[in-house]
């Protein structure tokens, strides 16, 4: 370890940009561990050891992994839930504010890969901890914001009447498991892949006009007989 507490506090104290510089580090750190490791899996001297402080230098920070939660999870979801809740603001019908929802969140995913995986992860494996309560509440409000899309979309006669509970589901397995295969760099990105979602949920997958017609072929040296 190259710090101890003492000089650690000391320097912050002293130094308050020089703080907030490295509790963005140890955030950082702590994201990417709680995405490749999990939550669980993830101890403060794991993440006290990639930072290279010692772990009572870390609690000058974080002081258990409540406070970790809160920053990971807790703040993580607040600002999903800010950027769904302006981009369905801006559609206009309720099915232009279902996929303003869907892209908001895909553009979220994409550009804050860790802490998107790392917030997942935190939730659900942190089920004992304090700050989990709030973590719930805000999962709940970002879900709701989607069901009310759907439901409006059903009162307005756009959406077939179908269940918005289960549509919301539907919808939201999809965006959660695209952290799981979709790639930065790869031919589709994550909005693309949710348009291409959307379009099969909203569309379906049979064509309802029936296979086109195939021509006939002409048999090989067969004459007009007209």
């Amino acid at each position: 370890m190259s710090q101890d507490a003492g000089s650690q506090e000391s320097s912050a104290a002293s130094d308050p940009g020089l703080a907030d510089g490295r509790e963005a580090q140890l955030l950082s750190i702590a994201r990417r561990l709680f995405a490749q490791k999990g939550f669980d899996a993830t101890s403060l001297r794991d993440i006290a050891e990639a930072a290279q402080i010692t772990k009572a230098a870390l609690y000058y920070y974080f002081p258990n992994k409540d406070a970790l939660y809160e920053r990971v999870v807790i703040e993580s979801m607040s600002s999903l839930l800010a950027e769904v809740q302006t981009a369905v603001a801006r559609a206009h019908t309720p099915t232009e504010k279902v996929r303003a929802f869907l892209r908001a969140s895909a553009e979220s995913m994409e550009a804050r890969r860790d802490k998107w995986v790392a917030g997942s992860n935190a939730f659900w494996q942190a089920g004992a901890t304090g700050r989990r309560g709030l973590a719930l509440q805000q999962r709940d409000d970002y879900e709701k914001l989607l069901r009310t899309c759907v439901e409006d979309g059903i009162a307005s006669g756009e959406l077939r009447p179908v269940n918005p509970s289960i549509a919301g589901r539907l919808l939201l397995s999809g965006l959660n498991q695209m952290s799981r295969w979709h790639r930065p760099g790869g031919p589709m990105r994550a909005t693309e892949v949710i348009d291409q979602y959307l379009d099969i949920v909203l569309l379906g997958l049979l064509n309802r006009a029936g296979p086109s017609p195939v021509p006939p072929l002409a048999k090989t040296g067969e004459k007009d007989e007209r």
